[in-house]
């Protein structure tokens, strides 16, 4: 049975997209995994979706899920925390609890938040009872990047481009690979 891994981000100029395509580029590497890129609907803008828009029953049968935000002020855009605030039904029975996750995110700039946004979007998911994963220091280039990638997960500096480095790339592949492996380790496969 395939392991059904969700990859899910909000977006508005496209470099937190690029990452989370990196990301389900990694977990597709895993045997036996698939990756399902989602996005939420954006409650600020009418633009079109680039990838189908998440429902409260998908995210209760995947089996792990990464979850990316552009940096807004430090936090998680609104139309993700739109988004959460929505899924009471699944807290309330639990559907989320021991499932693994990860988080990423972009901001134009080396210093814009990156970390603070990473931590918002763990908020939830802990409440939700997930285990949270980022990157170990065993990832060589989290020790030489000059660009994205931090312990708490994946990232990107966009600086007005929404192309990745090596290393933001190097860094996303493989946390999508690391939540592929352990969503596979705790399902017994």
């Amino acid at each position: 049975m395939t392991c059904q891994l969700l990859v899910l981000y909000h977006s508005r100029h496209g470099s937190t997209r690029n990452l989370a395509r990196q990301i389900a580029r990694g977990i597709e590497s895993t045997p036996n995994c698939e990756a399902w890129i989602r996005t939420v609907d954006d409650i600020e803008s009418e633009g079109d979706a680039q990838d189908p828009i998440i429902t409260l029953d998908e995210l209760k049968s995947c089996d792990g899920l990464a979850m990316g935000s552009p940096v807004w002020f430090g936090n998680m855009s609104a139309s993700l925390k739109h988004f959460w605030d929505q899924t009471s039904s699944l807290w309330i029975s639990g559907d989320l609890i021991d499932k693994p996750a990860c988080v990423f995110s972009s901001s134009s700039s080396l210093h814009g938040g990156q970390e603070t946004t990473l931590q918002t979007m763990m908020l939830p998911l802990l409440h939700h009872g997930m285990l949270i994963m980022g990157i170990p220091y065993s990832e060589p280039k989290l020790h030489t990047t000059q660009s994205g990638g931090t312990p708490y997960g994946a990232t990107t500096v966009s600086h007005g481009s929404n192309n990745l480095t090596k290393e933001e790339i190097e860094l996303a592949q493989n946390l999508g690979k690391r939540l592929a492996v352990t969503a596979l380790t705790l399902r017994g496969s």
